[in-house]
């Protein structure tokens, strides 16, 4: 994106300080100078001239874009205490990182005002001819907390499935939540997972794998009815549902983050 301002003056130098003072640049800012026009003198003082007239413009960053939008919509939601740190740790990637009191209301329930702001962030950085950067918006380490139990409660739902034979739903989630999701349970043998719905009602299924073959004897249902108990006294095998680390997870946006690339 580029800022630029043209200002006339009665030298070159006199309307580039014009257009400086414009774009709020001071002396030690980089700019890119056009001088439009010189400046003519009038013919004997009375006739002809004319002023100078240049175009002064800057060329802010994606990174530079990003952070100045995000400071204005946490001003706009009251929220000026907030920090902003700016990490850029590898090529075109960056984190904004966000600290303070308040933060918690950025976060939102289920890190769903977090997400928006990261959404709405990219599609600001990335709005330009520069290569698409990926952004992430985070506060601590949030982000990986919520991962963490992710893995976990998919994990945990896996064996569920295997247990009981049964399907879970689980709520709606954003592409690369289910993207955690599935690579869960599709670590866990006997147990697949599959997402339903639509738009923001998309969401993940947790079930038993119909290719596998249950090791369940009896059942839940006749152990109630008064069927035989195994002769290890109730306990069950371990190792009934192994985890298997190179199973080919299902895969929801490819390698994308949160909402994939924006086009």
């Amino acid at each position: 994106m580029i800022k630029e301002a043209i200002c006339e003056g009665i030298n070159v130098q006199d309307a580039l300080e014009k257009a400086k003072a414009q774009l709020g640049l001071d002396d030690t800012a980089e700019y890119e100078l056009e001088i439009i026009q010189t400046e003519e003198k009038k013919k004997f003082g009375l006739f002809g001239g004319r002023p100078a007239k240049v175009r002064v413009f800057i060329k802010d960053t994606p990174n530079e874009r990003a952070e100045k939008f995000l400071r204005d919509v946490l001003d706009k939601m009251t929220l000026s205490s907030v920090e902003i740190e700016t990490n850029a740790t590898e090529e075109n990637a960056v984190e904004f990182n966000l600290s303070g009191e308040e933060v918690g209301f950025v976060i939102g329930r289920r890190g769903e005002t977090l997400d928006a702001l990261q959404y709405l962030t990219s599609l600001v950085a990335n709005h330009g001819e520069e290569p698409y950067i990926k952004v992430t918006v985070n506060t601590g380490n949030y982000r990986e907390k919520r991962e963490k139990t992710l893995e976990i409660l998919g994990r945990k739902l896996a064996f569920k499935a295997i247990k009981t034979g049964r399907k879970t739903s689980l709520e709606p989630m954003n592409p690369y939540e289910r993207r955690i999701i599935h690579t869960a349970v599709q670590k866990v043998n006997g147990a697949i997972s599959w997402s339903e719905g639509e738009n923001a009602a998309r969401h993940v299924v947790i079930g038993p794998d119909p290719k596998v073959k249950s090791n369940r004897k009896g059942g839940y249902q006749n152990n109630r009815r008064g069927g035989k108990r195994p002769y290890n006294g109730g306990k069950k095998k371990s190792g009934a549902a192994p985890v298997n680390p190179d199973r080919v997870p299902l895969n929801e946006g490819g390698e994308t983050g949160l909402y994939g690339r924006i086009k």
